[in-house]
This record gives C-alpha cells, sequence and structure tokens, in this order.
C-alpha cells in the first residue's frame, strides 16, 4: 500500500469526521521572502511542464513567463517528446544552480533550510533519472499510469463546473495519439514485466474512456458530440500502443533488465530516505528484526493453537523454524477463515470506519480535522497493476477540501475462486482492519489533512509535492503499531498475531527490495521469503514480487520510517517528560508536513541540532 503524491515531473514518480480539531499548531513559521518566491516560481514552472502532475496537485491555470498567457492546464496532456524532456533536463539543472546560488543553504533558517534540502534532493533525483537511469526509455508503466491520471483526476477533483472539467478531459483525450506517438519515441526496449502490467493498465485507460467517462457525458450535448469525434481516435491509438508494446517494443534486444543494480540503487536509496542509513544497514537490521518479531508471534500463538487445535499438539517434534512455521502458520490459517465475500471487500473496509475513528477520539491519539472529504472507492482500472490491494490518494494541496480517496482494489470477476479465496485470506477482517487504519484513520488521510493545512502555500506545496517517502509510509505503520500499544480491538490476540504478520511483510518488502536489486535475488528465493518466513498467502506474494519489480527504493520507507518515527518520539517524549501526550506530539509532527524525520526532528527539538 502506497500513499499517492504525484511529483513535479513524470519521472519522480475516509468518511467519518465527527470530532473537529482544535489544533492551532500548524506550521506557520515565516518564510525568506527571496526563497519563499524561487520555491512558489520553481514549483509552477516545473508543474507546468507536467500539466497532468499539475492537476493532482490542484494547480489549473499557469501564466507562461515569456508569453504572459493563461494555460488552463487540465485541458493539456503531457508533452514526453525527446525535446520536451531536454527542456525539463535542463530546467532542474538551472533551478539547481539558482537555488544554491541566491539562497544558500547556510544563509537559511530551519524551517527553509528543511524545505531546501527537500527541493535540492528532488532534483537530483531528476537529474539522477534523466542522466543516468532513465526509466523514461525504458519503462511504459510511467506513461500509461499519467496518461489514466491525467484523466481520471478532473472527474473526482470539483475544482470548476461539470461540464468545465468534461471539457477538460475531451481535450486531453483528443491529445492522447500525439502523446502515444511520442511514448513511442522515447521506448528504446523494456522488460517483459514493464510490458505486461503497461498493457493490463492500458486495458484499464480505454475501460475509463469507453464506460467511466461516456457514462459522465450528457446525451444530445455539444460534449456528446465531441466525445463521439475524439474517443474512438484515442481509443483506438491506446489499443494500437498496446499492440506494438506486445510485438515491438517486448522484443527489442536489450542488457538491461528491471534490476536497478547496486551503484544507481544505492544512489537513489540516498535521496528517497534522506536519511544517513545505507541498503546494507537496513537489510541486516531487517533480516534481524524479522527473526526476533517470528519469536514474538510464536508466544502469542501458542495459547491460541491449544485452543484451536488442541488435538496437535506443540509440534515438539519438529525443528524450530519448522515449529514456528507450523504453530503460527496454522493460527493464522483459522484467523484468516474470518474473511468477507469476495463481492464485500469495500463494504467491510467502510464498515471497519466508524470504530476506529472512535477509538481515536477516546484514546486521543491525534486531532481530527473537520473536512469530511474522504470516499472509499474502487482502485482505478489503470492504477491495479501497481496497486493490487488498496492506496490512498490525497487532496490536492492547493484545494485541500476536494475530494480525498481510499483506494481498495475489487476482485475482478474473471479471477478463478482459488487465487480470490487467497486474497480474501490475506486480507481477512483482522487485517483489513490494519489496512484502513495504515490507508486512512489514523493513517495516511489523517496525515494529508493536517498536511494540507501548512502555511504559506509554497511550503505546503515543496512538502506535499516532494514528500519524503519514509516519513509518509513510516508514520502510517507507526501509527498502527500505536493503535496497537493503545489496545486496539481490545487487545485481541487474533489481532495482535494478524499485525505482526503484516509487520513481518514491512521486513520483508526491505529485504525483499536490496536483495532482488542489487544481489540478484530469485524469483524463487523471493517467494520463499514471503511465504514461508512471513506466512504471505501465494496472491500477496505474486503481487508483492511484481511490484517489486515494478518500482525501487519505495518498498523499504516502511520499515526504515516506521524506526524514524519511533526514535524521534522517545526523543520528544524523553524532552516533554510528564508534559508529554500523544496528541500534541502527533499534531506538531503531522503539522509540519512530510519532512524527512532527522529534519523534523530539528524543527521539534532545536536543542538537538
Amino acid at each position: 500500500m502506497e500513499f499517492l503524491r504525484f511529483a513535479a515531473c513524470l519521472l519522480v514518480a475516509v468518511t467519518l469526521m465527527a470530532q473537529k480539531s482544535t489544533s492551532k499548531s500548524t506550521a506557520k513559521t515565516s518564510s525568506d521572502p527571496v526563497f519563499a518566491k524561487l520555491s512558489e516560481q520553481f514549483i509552477h514552472q516545473t508543474l507546468a511542464l507536467s500539466p497532468s502532475t499539475a492537476s493532482q496537485a490542484g494547480y489549473h491555470k499557469h501564466v507562461d513567463p515569456k508569453t504572459g498567457h493563461t494555460i488552463e492546464l487540465d485541458a493539456v496532456l503531457d508533452d514526453v517528446s525527446p525535446a520536451a524532456m531536454a527542456e525539463q533536463r535542463k530546467l532542474y539543472a538551472q533551478w539547481r544552480e539558482r537555488f544554491r546560488t541566491e539562497t544558500p543553504l547556510q544563509s537559511l533558517g530551519v524551517e527553509d533550510a528543511s524545505d531546501w534540502r527537500l527541493i535540492d534532493d528532488q532534483i537530483a533525483r531528476n537529474l539522477l533519472e534523466f542522466d543516468r537511469i532513465q526509466s523514461y526509455k525504458h519503462n511504459p508503466t510511467l506513461y500509461v499510469e499519467l496518461l489514466g491520471g491525467a484523466l481520471f483526476q478532473p472527474l473526482t477533483d470539483e475544482y470548476a463546473a461539470k461540464d468545465v472539467r468534461l471539457g477538460h478531459i475531451l481535450s486531453r483525450i483528443s491529445q492522447i495519439p500525439r502523446f502515444l506517438e511520442q511514448t513511442r519515441q522515447e521506448l528504446a526496449d523494456s522488460d517483459p514485466i514493464y510490458v505486461k502490467v503497461a498493457v493490463e493498465e492500458n486495458g484499464g485507460n480505454v475501460e475509463l474512456i469507453q464506460d467511466t467517462i461516456a457514462r459522465e457525458i450528457p446525451a444530445e450535448s455539444k460534449l456528446k458530440a465531441e466525445f463521439d469525434k475524439v474517443a474512438p481516435t484515442a481509443v483506438e491509438a491506446l489499443k494500437s500502443f498496446s499492440r506494438w508494446l506486445q510485438n515491438d517494443l517486448v522484443n527489442r534486444k536489450t542488457t538491461r533488465t528491471w534490476r536497478l543494480g547496486k551503484e544507481f540503487y544505492a544512489e537513489k536509496f540516498r535521496l528517497v530516505m534522506e536519511t544517513p542509513v545505507t541498503p546494507e544497514q537496513v537489510l541486516a537490521d531487517a533480516e534481524r528484526d524479522l527473526q526476533s518479531t517470528r519469536a514474538e508471534m510464536l508466544r502469542i500463538a501458542l495459547p491460541l493453537h491449544k485452543q484451536l487445535y488442541a488435538e496437535h499438539g506443540d509440534h515438539s517434534d519438529l525443528s524450530t523454524q519448522d515449529r514456528e512455521n507450523k504453530i503460527i502458520g496454522e493460527v493464522l490459517q483459522k484467523i484468516s477463515d474470518d474473511h468477507p465475500r469476495r463481492d464485500q471487500l469495500l463494504d467491510a473496509v467502510k464498515d471497519h470506519l466508524a470504530g476506529i475513528q472512535q477509538f481515536i477520539i477516546q484514546k486521543k491519539i491525534v486531532s481530527l480535522k473537520a473536512r469530511d472529504n474522504l470516499k472509499v472507492i474502487p482502485t482505478p482500472s489503470f492504477m491495479r497493476g501497481s496497486f493490487s490491494v488498496a492506496g490512498f490518494h490525497s487532496a490536492p494541496p492547493l484545494d485541500p477540501n476536494a475530494e480525498a480517496q481510499y483506494w481498495v482494489t475489487p476482485i475482478d470477476a474473471q479471477t478463478p475462486e482459488e487465487k480470490a479465496e487467497s486474497k480474501l485470506r490475506e486480507y481477512n477482517n483482522w487485517v483489513l482492519k490494519w489496512l484502513t487504519i495504515h490507508e486512512a484513520l489514523p493513517g495516511h488521510y489523517v496525515q494529508a489533512e493536517h498536511a494540507n493545512d501548512v502555511q504559506p502555500i509554497s511550503r505546503r506545496l515543496t512538502r506535499a509535492l516532494f514528500a519524503n517517502g519514509p516519513y509518509v509510509e513510516g508514520w502510517a505503520e507507526y501509527v498502527a503499531q500505536v493503535m496497537r500499544e493503545q489496545g486496539f480491538a481490545n487487545s485481541n490476540p487474533r489481532y495482535r498475531l494478524s499485525y505482526l504478520k503484516v509487520w513481518l511483510r514491512a521486513m520483508a518488502n526491505a529485504i525483499l527490495d536490496v536483495r532482488m536489486h542489487t544481489m540478484n535475488m530469485s524469483d524463487a528465493d523471493a517467494m520463499a521469503l514471503m511465504m514461508k518466513d512471513t506466512f504471505q498467502t501465494q496472491a500477496e506474494a505474486e503481487a508483492k514480487l511484481q511490484r517489486a519489480k515494478l518500482s525501487s527504493t519505495q518498498l523499504p520507507t516502511y520499515y526504515v520510517g516506521v524506526r524514524e518515527w519511533w526514535r524521534l518520539r522517545k526523543q520528544y517524549e524523553a524532552a516533554k517528560g510528564k508534559d508529554f501526550t500523544l496528541a500534541e506530539f502527533h499534531d506538531r509532527a503531522l503539522d509540519q508536513g512530510a519532512l524527512p524525520i532527522m529534519l523534523l526532528r530539528k524543527i521539534l527539538l532545536p536543542q538537538t541540532r
């Protein structure tokens, strides 16, 4: 599960709110006027180069500094031609020099210095992509998902009257043939896994136009006439693109694979984590913690096993690991019997929200904002290759009252019963409680609601668009642990054991990512790690294996982040002493937005600088 914040370039890649927030601690420290102006100009210029990303951010109109003309960004589909990509690369390099020359880091206060570091690291990530990794030349899923987001966002973000937004969508649909022709020019070769997922998700784009958008177009209207004019051509271009992927691109000889490689991985890892930890340290710590977590799970499982499998005994004749696997696995199997039907996943998730919200209020975990803008919806089809289970898509930082979305991926009607059952057992009713905590309350939704109040707006945009991954994913895992610590689900051992299984998954994510991208870990070894060592079902393990190949350095953010959050919490608690409260700490930390934890520490605990 991943928190979806669309960054300012192609390459960077909950409904119950009864408690009104009274928190006044939202970050509002004054900003250096020169740095604030530069930040705003940088963000606007880079967003204007990726109109689909601008829509995600809530930036709808851009005044071209050269011509003075106002551009309706929501009506424009990105230019991804070689010339446009070269222009993006040039712009990032120029801006890096401007920030370093006009507002050097040492001249800024702690708040601006934090934003400066976010921007500088983001520019470095983009330049690493442009100059060395060059995913845009090898990974077609980048374009397919960008296109889907460009068409989907105006449907759900009510930034203008519906007919205006539909007009913008139709304008973008009319540009699809040009966009896909430019995509063909950029893509040099591709690993088969990228092609497989791109074709699947591209089918989702066809469905988005023919079904979802078509239903929104009023009959007997100018919009319907325009849709009938542009949609068939766009759909044929999409289908032709899928054929090209399958018949041409996938057959091109290449020495590249989905594996990033040790050198590129280390550089990207540093810029994503924004903390001194190395991949080697994370791997060693995750493998050690995996074993200690399994031991804790065994302690919880033993009395449950005795109750549920009295006739089995305690399997004392088995070796240590085999005994752990047997006892924990059998108990988890019984727990997973309690799952929703395949057509009830969304309803089950919605049912958990009210109880979770009440627990947050009762235990004073964190302040909840007054906005009531969360919707639980099916994951858009064009994103289901990457988000096979769930994800959170926040309201745009420039339009915080717009709709926020908790995506839950339904089980396709064509999915065989055995595979559907495997997924439902993995996401049984106990694990679905954790999922909703992670994605919605008090996880990503609450996190985004606090971040969308950051002032000034230039700071809000910076910390939203360039959000630190370990802060974002670490919060959702950390606060799930806080909920467990506070007795969520009446401290039921079934929930505790289910949560620890999820925590095992976070460690496996980190191990998979490092070993697969830098140490040639095989598919078989990856599946064994997930299914034998961390008790994942085959369906979950297969989906995670695909995700590990589609991405790099994102999967460790959960494990790295939660450890950083606990370290900060303990330091803050020690500094506050008897005055420490969970809500005050959580509010202050979330009110800063998604900064690297080591920079957040300097703001919350200035004495530690």
